[in-house]
């Protein structure tokens, strides 16, 4: 099974040089965690909040839609993950650059 695996991956991939670069390319990680965890939180709130509302706990309703709001910043609005992740560097003194 490994060989129909093999054979089946283009050559240029097979062929590629490797990369000798010991970085760490955290570039795309921020629109990587949104795409997984976006939807992911979305059926989520949408779960519990359905959840609240048949139960007619509406301040309990109103708190988490506060809060899903609040954590949906997070994950929606562009470059705040970087923005916030510098400023923690910054404040704890690693040197950005």
């Amino acid at each position: 099974m490994l060989h129909h695996v093999m054979a089946s991956i283009p050559h240029e991939v097979l062929a590629a040089p490797p990369q000798n670069n010991d970085e760490l390319n955290t570039g795309r990680l921020a629109d990587w965690l949104r795409q997984i965890f976006g939807p992911l939180f979305l059926v989520i709130v949408s779960i519990v909040a359905v959840f609240f509302l048949f139960t007619r706990e509406i301040t309990r309703f109103v708190q988490f839609i506060v809060l899903a709001i609040g954590i949906g910043v997070v994950f929606y609005v562009p470059n705040i993950i970087e923005t916030t992740a510098k400023a923690i560097a910054k404040a704890l003194g690693v040197e950005i650059t």
